[in-house]
């Protein structure tokens, strides 16, 4: 208990897993928080019960510690250090590794996501972002400069979704909604977040004298924030981390801007509604991808789109002749089905966690590399040809580990059966006499029978006594006098020869002999596999790009995807678009066919197209359409659409749907405004725009009023590719104002039974919303359907009064007429205390004559 409270005292802040021969025990609050969280049983270690305790068993530890850090705990493990049998007082005990949310590298990590561990570090006017990935090697960081650095910072943050974040224990990070959606946020001592630190442990770890080869040179505070991470992770898993040899500088400008809210919006890797599963994801319905490498890349690549024409264009022409070539498609998902998780296998063999089936896996996936390479070489592409290059055999690794290991190995080295045979020369004479045991023990029983006359006379062994002579009692008088006795028995005596304990201990010391050899080439074999790290992690990028783009080739032939064309301009034209997402959904339920529908946007007109209907008609499908597809064209994917012709996108926004933040005293509305703000203030000609139902949160007249204007910002003053679905009909007249604005509808067939949604988009505005129908569809009382449909005709016939008697008048004036707004504003500037009768009817005369001016 000493070594225990010793140990809790260097790692107060997590669960301490004691180890205690078969188990790890844990002890007071630890023992009660396990007991909770895991739902065991929870008992004492004394009889007051003042020391509670639980555990598990260490070879069962790995399920229960993923557990606990899916929820944000912090564990420490405590071996012991000295073999039990050969201790003569208190084994020793110590900590070996604290594994933390981001240091994670159990198998039960989803295949698809990475487990990132950040950190981030600020100065004035500048954010750094690193990023790990413990359990694969992935290592990156981002630096952002300008007033806006730390909001871009914390975006970016958010969008990684990391488990785990770094930050200096002195950062006041406040009201930062990021950090909000991690769990574990861990303080480190501001020391570390130093250049003169952080910087050079970088290097030591790269192996590197500069920076400049990865991109860092120029960017100390990112290469800080790397290297404070690598500080971290040193501390916590306690050895050599040979599998992280890299480290990838990027910058935004580099990728199509997707910020949380449109990610999140657009459903592009996880659902709104968790409850309706990741079915209604992008990433799942693009996911055809066969290794755990090409899954990752998929999701980075949905969530970071390319910006570089040329590469998009490599990517278009690799898709297209694969999609063409039936056989070497099929090939090539042969070869990546047999392809295990390779970089997170070589993770667990550099942190010492792998044990020989491990190994193996890594040789049977590298089995596969070579006729991998000869496939894609006969593809006559500029970037099937590169990716060809870059795979490496590793022929000499896959023959080293086969030869090495047995076919059949067992799980852990502990009870040896491991090395196959012919490596070590002094292993197989050991194993030669493991296996030749049962021949000496059947002569020794045979040639004692015959010596003492006792036919029943047996030669066993067991665990306590090891080997010895069982004799029964009827047969003890025939017993030869140099037979030691070792135990009695109710109707047998056992007894040991001086031959049987020479043969024992040679046994004996054979077997852990036989073990400690089997560690030690095990051992050689894996810093053998580490010093080809770099090579292996260079071929698994180079198969996760193969994988993507082959599953792109084999989604284009199942989907009837096609291929889109790049353009110079800021155009936006589709010919029967569907929506990725929508239309496998409805495969699969059997509900129909998706109906697809048009599309054009042109920054030089239309570049706004403002659309109108009926609530379930669409609209906000037609909406993600168009973003889902530009995405998918940017990553190098075909499309679901018959043409699509387009210019590059540089970032795309969404304000759809109503969500509210009340833990930081924020409505509906004000969510709604403040995600409009970010479109307004930072959106370019590039930019693809999505407003859904802007203004709803409000008074009708306000969210008009705030609709309108938006409208004619984004007309006048950005010129972004802009898609705006509303109820507001009265928006419909500024298509006779704004030249580059065009109304369109979602078609709608009224039948005496009520409307049928048609899912087609049309030219014109919509004549009605039809949200009557919808509430009846919905399943309102038929009471509360009749009397609001009474309520809407009275409205209707005031509405109508009342523009009769406007239309009597010289000019129809709205209030949302330009001419209108200029009245009302030269009036409600005019100080009519100050204002002499002249001026007056100077005012009144200057106003009538625009008025007359507007008629004519």
């Amino acid at each position: 208990m000493r070594q225990y409270a010793a140990a809790k005292r260097e790692h107060p802040d997590a669960l301490l897993f004691f180890r205690l021969g078969d188990f790890y025990e844990l002890f007071f609050e630890d023992a009660h928080i396990a007991s909770r969280e895991l739902q065991l049983t929870l008992t004492a270690r004394d009889r007051e019960k003042s020391q509670p305790m639980c555990g598990v068993p260490y070879h069962a530890a790995e399920t229960y510690i993923a557990r606990l850090l899916r929820k944000g705990y912090r564990v420490a493990i405590c071996e012991q250090m000295e073999d039990p049998k050969l201790a003569k007082k208190i084994v020793r005990r110590e900590v070996t590794r604290v594994l933390t949310p981001g240091t994670a590298v159990d198998p039960a990590l989803g295949s698809e996501q990475n487990n990132f561990l950040a950190a981030v570090h600020t100065e004035e006017n500048l954010a750094a972002l690193a990023l790990l990935d413990l359990s694969t090697g992935d290592f990156r960081a981002a630096e952002f400069t300008g007033p806006q650095a730390v909001a871009q910072c914390f975006d970016e943050l958010e969008k990684a979704t990391p488990s785990e974040v770094l930050l200096p224990a002195s950062a006041r990070l406040e009201n930062v909604p990021a950090l909000d959606r991690i769990r574990t946020k861990t303080s480190i001592e501001d020391w570390v977040f130093t250049r003169d630190y952080a910087v050079p442990l970088l290097k030591r770890q790269l192996g590197a004298a500069s920076l400049d080869g990865f991109g860092l040179g120029n960017h100390p505070a990112a290469a800080t924030a790397a290297g404070a991470l690598l500080h971290y992770v040193r501390q916590t898993q306690r050895t050599e981390l040979d599998h992280i040899d890299s480290i990838r500088f990027y910058e935004r400008a580099e990728y199509l801007q997707l910020d949380p809210v449109t990610v999140r919006n657009l459903e592009l890797v996880e659902p709104v509604f968790h409850e309706t599963g990741k079915e209604t994801t992008l990433f799942h319905t693009l996911d055809a991808c066969l290794t755990p490498m090409g899954k990752r890349l998929l999701r980075a690549s949905i969530l970071r789109p390319l910006l570089e024409e040329a590469l998009i264009e490599q990517r278009y022409e690799a898709v297209s002749l694969l999609l063409r070539d039936l056989l070497q498609r099929e090939e090539l998902r042969r070869c990546l089905g047999g392809i295990l998780d390779l970089e997170r296998m070589l993770a667990r063999i550099s942190l010492d966690n792998a044990g020989p089936r491990d190994l193996l896996a890594l040789a049977s996936s590298l089995q596969y590399l070579p006729q991998l390479q000869t496939t894609l070489a006969k593809l006559d592409t500029t970037l099937w040809k590169h990716l060809a290059d870059r795979i490496d055999p590793l022929q000499d690794v896959c023959s080293l580990i086969l030869k090495t290991i047995r076919p059949d190995p067992p799980v852990t080295l502990a009870d040896g059966g491991v090395i196959a045979p012919g490596v070590d020369a002094e292993l197989d004479e050991l194993h030669g006499l493991s296996q030749s045991g049962r021949q000496s023990i059947a002569a020794i029983e045979e040639r004692e029978r015959a010596r003492t006359g006792i036919a029943s006379l047996k030669v066993r062994f067991n665990s306590v006594f090891g080997y010895y002579i069982e004799v029964t009692k009827a047969n003890l008088a025939s017993v030869p006098p140099e037979y030691e006795r070792k135990q009695t028995l109710a109707n047998a005596e056992r007894f040991t020869t001086p031959e049987l304990k020479e043969y024992e201990t040679k046994v004996l010391t054979a077997h852990e002999r036989s073990i400690e050899i089997e560690k030690r080439i095990f051992g050689e074999l894996r810093k053998n596999v580490l010093e080809h790290a770099r090579r292996i992690r260079k071929s698994s990028a180079a198969v996760a790009e193969v994988d993507m783009l082959s599953a792109f080739a084999h989604l284009a032939a199942l989907r009837n995807y096609k291929r889109p064309q790049l353009l110079s301009g800021a155009v936006l034209e589709v010919a029967a678009g569907r929506h990725p997402v929508v239309e496998c959904l409805m495969e699969k339920s059997g509900e129909g066919r998706f109906m697809p529908n048009d599309l054009y946007l042109d920054v030089q007109g239309p570049a706004i197209l403002l659309l109108t209907g009926p609530n379930m008609g669409g609209k906000s499908t037609y909406l993600r359409q168009a973003a889902l597809l530009i995405i998918m064209a940017q990553m190098g994917c075909f499309v679901p659409a018959e043409q699509m012709r387009y210019g590059l996108v540089d970032r795309i926004y969404t304000r759809i749907g109503a969500s509210d933040n009340v833990a930081r005293g924020r409505s509906t509305f004000m969510v709604e405004m403040t995600e409009t703000a970010t479109i307004l203030n930072t959106a370019t000609d590039r930019s693809l725009v999505l407003l859904d139902e802007m203004g709803r949160g409000t008074a009708t007249f306000d969210g008009l009023s705030l609709a309108w204007a938006t409208l004619e910002y984004l007309h006048a003053k950005i010129g972004a590719r802009t898609l705006f679905a509303t109820h507001y009909h009265e928006l419909t007249i500024l298509a006779e104002q704004l030249p580059r604005l065009e109304n369109l509808r979602v078609a709608v067939k009224e039948t005496p039974q009520g409307i049928v949604f048609l899912h087609t988009i049309e030219r014109g505005p919509a004549n009605k919303s039809y949200g009557i129908d919808v509430a009846r569809l919905a399943g309102l009382p038929s009471e509360v359907i009749q009397r609001a449909r009474q309520i809407l005709k009275q409205h209707e016939r005031s509405e109508r009064h009342n523009v009769a008697a406007e239309t009597s008048a010289p000019l129809q004036l709205t209030m949302f007429t330009p001419l209108s707004q200029r009245v009302v504003d030269r009036l409600m500037e005019t100080d009519i205390n100050t204002l002499t009768p002249l001026q007056a009817l100077n005012l009144l005369e200057e106003l009538q004559n625009e008025i007359k001016g507007a008629k004519a």
